[in-house]
């Protein structure tokens, strides 16, 4: 996938063929690179098993060899200057594309695996058990958004046999007004901001775990950081943190699937992200509340490991 995002980088640069509004060479891109940090990201987390090793390896060499097919087909289609995604044009183009499907679901399985395999691991460290169970667990559910984009629109439906079925925007066709970088839609939902929020959970998630111990590793430096010594004090913010995300994914699914663009929310999405914040206010107030006396006293606790972390775009079209 290195290698691969090296080779999508020349040819943004060399090629300047466009293909529904946005350079070819664009998605075999963000794909690799976006493999990169989910594939690291699950190699962390099955370091972490005491157990059940074996079958976490197989799962993650599954996840491995799909995601590098799928890249494999991406690419042919972009050398062929044709679309990957959606395309049914000719039988060759169908082909790819139903290959493409099955190794998505084989994909979503093996991290499926990997997920249970975390639900039933003993993490000694409460927070990070919760973290890397509730992260796995909305990737799975970011990840799913993708079989969403498979659905006709009501366009393709009231043709005969129409070359293109599927889309990410919803209410505009794809390839109009888009996002710098992302090309995310701006006139119309796009099922990619959801896909690409969720499956990042793997990384941010973690990372906001992994501050909390850091700072709780100098709270004796920095007196203002001290209540982060209490594990059960990072529990609860992180369990917060988790919960929040949850929630925002979710609003974020339901924002595209209404046809609404990210960037020009109506005034249900305004209340629930205001719903949202001020719930995760209220939370993170609470979860920072002293201990009550007579409780177990404070032991801090070495940082968590550190998840592989890259800027990513969205893993699916």
């Amino acid at each position: 996938m290195g290698a691969l995002a090296l080779v999508s980088a020349v040819g943004l640069a060399v090629d300047d063929r466009i293909l529904v509004g946005a350079p070819i060479w664009a998605k075999p891109f963000k794909f690799s690179v976006s493999f990169v940090a989910y594939a690291l990201s699950l190699a962390w987390m099955l370091s972490l098993l005491p157990r059940g090793r074996r079958t976490g390896w197989w799962a993650g060499t599954v996840v491995a060899v799909a995601s590098a097919v799928e890249m494999v087909l991406i690419t042919l289609q972009v050398v062929r200057g044709t679309q990957s995604h959606f395309n049914q044009a000719t039988p060759f183009d169908n082909a790819v594309f139903q290959i493409m499907g099955g190794t998505v679901v084989v994909l979503w399985l093996g991290a499926l695996v990997i997920a249970l395999l975390l639900l039933r691991a003993r993490i000694l460290d409460r927070a990070t058990a919760r973290v890397v169970r509730l992260s796995s667990l909305i990737a799975l559910a970011g990840a799913a958004v993708g079989f969403l984009m498979v659905r006709p629109t009501p366009e393709q439906l009231a043709s005969d046999d129409p070359p293109i079925v599927g889309a990410h925007s919803v209410g505009v066709p794809d390839g109009g007004p888009s996002m710098p970088v992302t090309g995310w839609a701006t006139t119309g939902g796009d099922l990619r901001v959801a896909h690409f929020f969720g499956m990042h959970a793997l990384q941010l998630l973690p990372l906001v775990l992994l501050a909390l111990t850091t700072l709780a590793a100098r709270s004796p430096r920095l007196t203002r950081f001290a209540r982060l010594a209490d594990e059960r004090v990072r529990l609860r913010l992180a369990l917060t943190a988790s919960a929040v995300y949850a929630a925002v994914f979710v609003l974020l699914t339901w924002q595209a699937l209404r046809g609404q663009a990210l960037l020009a929310p109506d005034g249900a999405t305004l209340a629930g992200a205001g719903a949202i914040a001020l719930l995760g206010a209220a939370a993170t107030a609470l979860s920072l509340r002293r201990t009550a006396p007579g409780g177990p006293s404070p032991s801090p606790t070495p940082p968590s490991p550190a998840p592989p972390t890259t800027p990513t775009e969205e893993f699916s079209a």
